[in-house]
């Protein structure tokens, strides 16, 4: 996931150190001592995460944070803060400030890698969220959303009811949410949104107890949960542990043995995050449904497409990065509705529609173009992760055998055409043009395959023969990890 980063430190030893490990990584990285400059760069854009030391020569790193979350212009930037754990009222004060995480030296390059990627994927899906939101509004609808007033839930498993019963003692008086404990089993058998937690906090365990990183990824592929924040507790000194945490896509972690204030502060925040995201998204789903989606299958229709197609474009080319265009097409459905009845192909899109949208990034952008056309945007994907993730999606559509009578599974299938643009400049009418292009290659080829523009015949994915079967699959969402989850699929 590529990223500008900005590296605040007045000892020029850190920042160069830093600078290493992370351009070594592919990251940007801008550099400055103070926090004036900081609050500057920041200001002037461009800047996707703020690293920053305990302390600075010019102000307190609390104020800075305060004046960065303050401003909108710069209130969406992610903040990182290196700090010892012991510094507990700097850790506190950072906090209640608006920092977004905080990393306790010395990190290995793995912890610190993961920290970012976690940060940059959690803040990307939220400015996505506020991105839709404007479309709506600049669309004619949409409503600014009242303020926050009831306290969220959080729900405490530890790797014992001891364990769980102490954290709740820890925390009595510090947090206004309702705090409860479950057990695996519980957190495993919810099934209904509107009864999950706002808050999982989860004992990962350690040697002989239970892996409670095994519940964070059920918890992340399920519909009812996969919304829900996620906050780990560790034993110290588990790096490979954190890191995998970090990589399934939980919102944050703490090693055991915590300040309980801290945990509450961040409680508060992931609360307030998720309820915010929640509420963004029921905004623009509830002033979208009537003008801007498919009555049908519910997903976004050509209109509120070609608009935000052509927002996406833009700020891909602006940040130099790259997107990908699906162009998905259900093959002999025609045959469908001549052979079974309108109510049959009807069911059909449904099925192939929820099966693409609920294996989708929070950042990724799922458009019914007409009839038994979809379009799948792609931002910010490096061209073999798009190619592997148009694959995963043909697998699962084949996979469904949806019932149109109750003796009569059907076998079906998609042909997609796959088109790639930046991070040169390029037109969102020909990248479209391109994906029909390949297609039309995939439609004329045998059908249900993954043809790449200007690739040639040759270039057509021969289903089972590229990226493997289609197995286990769960979500590919950025809960899970994003992309990289399909290189192992």
């Amino acid at each position: 996931m590529a990223g500008r980063l900005l590296i605040v430190d007045d000892i020029a030893t850190n920042r160069i150190v830093l600078k290493v490990r992370l351009t070594e990584a592919r990251y940007r990285v801008a550099q400055c001592r103070t926090g004036a400059e900081a609050f500057r760069i920041a200001h002037e854009g461009d800047i996707d995460l703020v690293i920053l030391p305990a302390t600075l020569p010019d102000m307190e790193v609390a104020a800075l944070c305060r004046r960065i979350k303050a401003d909108p212009a710069t209130s969406a930037i992610p903040l990182l803060m290196l700090a010892d754990p012991g510094d507990s009222a700097r850790r506190l004060a950072a906090l209640r400030a608006g920092v977004d995480d905080l990393l306790s030296p010395p990190f290995s390059d793995g912890r610190l890698l993961a920290r970012v990627r976690s940060l940059l994927r959690g803040h990307e899906a939220d400015r996505e969220l506020q991105r839709r939101d404007l479309t709506a509004r600049a669309l004619g609808f949409g409503e600014a959303p009242a303020p926050l007033t009831r306290p969220g839930s959080v729900a405490l498993i530890g790797t014992s009811p001891e364990q769980s019963l102490g954290w709740k003692t820890a925390l009595r008086g510090l947090t206004p949410h309702r705090i409860h404990l479950i057990g695996w089993s519980a957190a495993m058998e919810l099934d209904n949104p509107q009864d999950t937690p706002d808050l999982f906090i989860v004992a990962a365990g350690s040697l002989g107890q239970p892996d409670g990183l095994s519940l964070v990824s059920e918890l992340r592929s399920r519909p009812a949960t996969r919304r829900a924040a996620i906050l780990t507790v560790h034993p110290r000194n588990t790096e490979d542990s954190q890191t995998r945490a970090l990589d399934i896509g939980v919102d944050g972690l703490l090693e055991d043995r915590f300040d309980p204030q801290e945990l509450a502060l961040r409680i508060d925040r992931l609360v307030t995050r998720k309820r915010n995201a929640d509420r963004l998204r029921d905004s623009v789903e509830d002033g979208l449904r009537m003008a801007a989606t498919d009555p049908l299958t519910g997903l976004y229709n050509r209109r509120y497409g070609d608009h935000h197609l052509a927002s996406m474009a833009q700020r891909t080319m602006t940040a130099g990065r790259s997107m990908a265009l699906l162009m998905i097409d259900i093959d002999l459905f025609k045959a469908i509705n001549d052979s079974h009845g309108h109510a049959a192909g009807d069911s059909v899109l449904v099925a192939v529609a929820r099966a693409i949208r609920d294996n989708l990034r929070a950042q990724d952008l799922l458009i019914r173009l007409g009839g038994d056309e979809f379009v799948v945007a792609l931002p910010d994907i490096a061209a073999a992760d798009a190619r592997l993730a148009a694959e995963r999606l043909r697998g699962l559509v084949a996979e469904l055998h949806p019932r149109v009578a109750a003796d009569h599974p059907l076998k079906v299938s998609v042909s997609i055409g796959l088109a790639f643009g930046g991070p040169a400049p390029f037109g969102m009418d020909h990248l479209l043009a391109q994906a029909d292009a390949a297609l039309y290659q995939a439609k004329s080829t045998g059908r249900d395959r993954v043809c790449l523009a200007g690739a040639g015949p040759r270039a057509a994915i021969v289903p089972g023969t590229s990226a493997g079967p289609v197995q286990g699959l769960g979500a590919f969402p950025g809960a899970s990890g994003g992309y990289e989850a399909i290189r192992s699929a």
